[in-house]
């Protein structure tokens, strides 16, 4: 049995993913072609004056002397939305892995596992593996997964469970559903 979600509360969910790209048309691009993203709107266009300074680099923790160029938020389904940052003027380290602490991956929910994987490396991302079986609560016939990752580095999973959770008393919220 599903229990309701609170209204009241005053944490409601997660309304964005912010991603660091190299360039924001390019991974806007990405998206577009392997997710079928849409661009709701530039946050600070690549033609405004960049945000930089003393007070940008602490409000937004940037190491001094960087400078954010451009900004864009995107949106794939009805899932959160992603926003998009490219900063300049700093140096860049590697794409975390699983392995890293902190925030290391997006995971997008698909309905055909095998088309979105094809999609996925159309549109320039590389798989990890072909994709595979759920494992544990989240096994069943048909759900699947398969990482890989974006062209700058970042880990994406999709993923797919059609067939739900084994223990039915267990709950996940899933886009599309309420």
């Amino acid at each position: 049995m599903k229990k309701k979600m609170e209204t009241n509360r005053n944490f409601r969910g997660i309304d964005h993913i912010g991603i660091t790209v190299p360039d924001v048309n390019a991974a806007s691009a990405f998206f577009a072609k392997a997710f079928e993203a849409e661009t709701l709107y530039d946050v600070l266009p690549e033609d405004a004056k960049p945000l930089q300074g003393a007070e940008t680099e602490e409000q937004l923790g940037l190491p001094p002397d960087s400078k954010v160029v451009h900004m864009r938020l995107l949106q794939i389904g009805s899932g959160p939305t992603i926003e998009l940052f490219q900063v300049a003027g700093t140096f860049q380290s590697k794409t975390a892995g699983l392995h890293d602490y902190g925030l290391q991956h997006l995971a997008v929910y698909v309905e055909d596992i095998q088309a979105a994987a094809r999609q996925f490396e159309s549109a320039g991302g590389k798989l990890l593996s072909p994709p595979h079986p759920l494992s544990g609560v989240e096994d069943g016939p048909r759900n699947r997964g398969v990482y890989g990752r974006a062209p700058w580095g970042t880990l994406v999973e999709l993923l797919s469970y059609p067939d739900g959770l084994k223990d039915k008393t267990l709950h996940r919220w899933t886009p599309g559903t309420h």
